[in-house]
């Protein structure tokens, strides 16, 4: 059998435009092009993996089993756990080919839940009749997309969310299984990496936030300046997570507006960030900037709530420069250890005049 790994969801929203002298926040302008450059990774992966993405309303579903009714047997070629597979199952393997596939306890590690199997031999017309031609990786994303997509928003009570860390996948019985006869499909729930790989779930997605955030102390891999999937800190890696921000905390009704975001997370994400350093000197000192997530009306309605704070370094307004090491110790900047800006003047500053203007008072008189 074969699994179809959908690219990764991505907000079209996000970046950053830091300046190394100074602590502070990436504006929303700066936070969306980051993000944004997050799903240019999305784009890559996407490609790498020959799929392409369309809407969700694309031709009738097909009947699909229920967990009442069960799935449809589908021999052995496929083997018995895809053969036996229905909602609410969660499976993982190790083989790039699924074929070690086989049913675990939804509370340990796994990389697919069943949302419902699809009998393709309903299909209208000949496509997938008996002797038909094993279909390509396009048409399994067509199918993903027309009847996946769907079945997956179903399963959850119509609360899933497409920019979340969840994806919709879809698993095929193979060129083996196809040809013996097999026509059911598994769609289902994944969390898909920028790069295209599955990153493991832990427990039922339907019990949990979909918020695409990452734990704190994750460094996010980097590929040609471009954020890709987590890594341990000690690689080469675009930025690191200093914190988890709940808005719901502060925005307990309706979505607040992305300035109202803002406004609360500069306060949330600059305490997180001076708390996972240490010191509020730290950031500054290592020519990093503090840049946060933010959150919009798709995501808000399905309830997903929380966003990450994260600390990197933009390169010449395009892209991340690249960092080894994790910001609580030492790290290098595109190979260089960062050189900490010299120590603002003690006591009150005093600013060059302007041409013309009358002169400054003398300081204390």
């Amino acid at each position: 059998m074969s699994v179809d790994e959908t690219e990764p969801n991505s907000q079209p929203t996000a970046e950053s435009a830091p300046q190394p002298e100074r602590r502070r926040h990436l504006s929303a302008p700066v936070t969306r092009r980051a993000l944004a450059l997050v799903a240019i990774g999305a784009v890559l992966a996407a490609i790498a993996t020959v799929f392409v993405s369309g809407g969700f309303d694309r031709g009738d579903n097909l009947p699909t089993h229920t967990a009442s009714v069960g799935p449809q047997p589908t021999g052995a070629v496929a083997g018995e756990a895809f053969g036996s597979a229905t909602t609410g199952d969660c499976l993982t393997w190790s083989e790039s080919d699924a074929s070690d596939l086989e049913k675990v306890d939804c509370g340990k590690a796994h990389q697919f839940e069943v949302a419902t199997d699809v009998d393709l031999s309903l299909y209208p017309g000949i496509e997938f009749g008996p002797g038909s031609k094993f279909p390509g990786v396009l048409r399994f994303s067509e199918l993903r997309d027309e009847q996946c997509a769907p079945a997956v928003n179903a399963y959850l009570g119509g609360r899933f969310d497409p920019k979340g860390k969840f994806s919709v996948g879809l698993i095929n019985p193979g060129e083996a299984g196809w040809a013996a006869g097999e026509r059911t499909i598994r769609c289902g729930l994944q969390f898909s990496g920028v790069t295209g790989a599955l990153l493991p779930i832990q427990g039922r997605v339907a019990e949990q936030d979909q918020s695409k955030v990452w734990d704190v102390g994750t460094c996010i891999g980097i590929n040609q300046n471009v954020p890709s999937d987590p890594v341990g800190c000690g690689q080469p890696h675009a930025f690191e997570v200093v914190g988890v921000v709940d808005l719901a905390s502060q925005f307990p009704g309706g979505m607040p507006s992305v300035e109202d975001q803002d406004k609360f997370l500069e306060k949330a994400c600059t305490d997180a960030g001076n708390g996972y350093l240490g010191s509020p000197d730290t950031l500054r000192d290592k020519t990093l900037t503090l840049f946060w997530d933010n959150l919009d009306l798709d995501s808000w309605l399905v309830g997903s709530r929380k966003i990450n704070c994260s600390i990197g370094k933009e390169v010449d307004n395009n892209g991340f420069a690249t960092i080894v090491g994790s910001a609580k110790g030492d790290i290098l900047i595109n190979g260089q250890a960062p050189v900490p800006p010299p120590p603002a003047p003690e006591g009150r500053s005093v600013p060059t005049p302007l041409p013309g203007a009358a002169p400054l008072p003398p300081m204390g008189g």
